[in-house]
């Protein structure tokens, strides 16, 4: 003969759950949100917490992908201006190489005198092994003249002797030919100078802009 079933008791979980009505309100505090001490002091400790992370997360920002550089002089006109800040790619030349034309920042040359700038921006125009010179108001690279679509219509680079550029090294001019200081003075500048690629203006706001 069959014993009579029985229904499988309630689980411990739905026996445990609270009514509907003995869940808190919205205005109500639950779990040592009350005011206590403990509940002040755990808030602060995740404040604190929230705030040293973004501060490592920045650093590691800074140091390792993007860093925002000020503009000192005039000497990147019309492109860019005093005052003016860029954002530059530090990882840019890990993955990649340096490219003809590129505005990259690097550290002041050692033959430079000592100044409050320690970074400079500048344009590449030539690389390692090629002969660079400026006659007729146009720069040419191998003999060959630089077609340059960044400069504004007419501008004219004084004449420049014809020199090679050593390996690992790159020749960098300002756009504002005429009021730079730049491989004309200093000379070619060591590839391991290269802080990154500005890559876009972010300040003021009106000429936000990649580059």
């Amino acid at each position: 003969m069959d014993e009579p079933r029985t229904s499988p008791p309630p689980a411990a979980a739905a026996e445990e759950r609270p009514a509907w009505e003995d869940l808190p309100y919205a205005d109500e505090s639950v779990d040592g949100g009350d005011g206590s001490p403990g509940s002040g002091l755990r808030s602060l400790v995740e404040w604190a917490a929230i705030i040293v992370g973004a501060f490592a997360v920045a650093l590691v920002v800074k140091a390792f992908l993007l860093q925002a550089f000020f503009i000192p002089s005039p000497s990147m006109e019309p492109t860019l201006a005093v005052g003016d800040r860029v954002l530059v790619n530090k990882l840019a030349y890990r993955i990649g190489d340096i490219g003809r034309g590129d505005l990259v920042v690097f550290e002041r040359p050692p033959s430079e005198p000592e100044s409050d700038v320690n970074d400079l921006i500048k344009r590449v125009i030539a690389f390692g092994g090629e002969t660079i010179e400026a006659r007729d108001g146009r720069v040419l690279v191998d003999g060959r003249p630089l077609r340059e679509p960044y400069l504004p219509p007419g501008t004219v680079t004084g004449d420049l002797p014809a020199q090679t550029v050593p390996e690992g090294h790159l020749f960098v001019l300002g756009d504002n030919r005429g009021d730079s200081r730049d491989s004309r003075r200093f000379g070619p500048i060591d590839e391991d100078l290269v802080v990154g690629r500005a890559f876009v203006r972010i300040w003021p706001p009106g000429s936000i802009g990649r580059l």
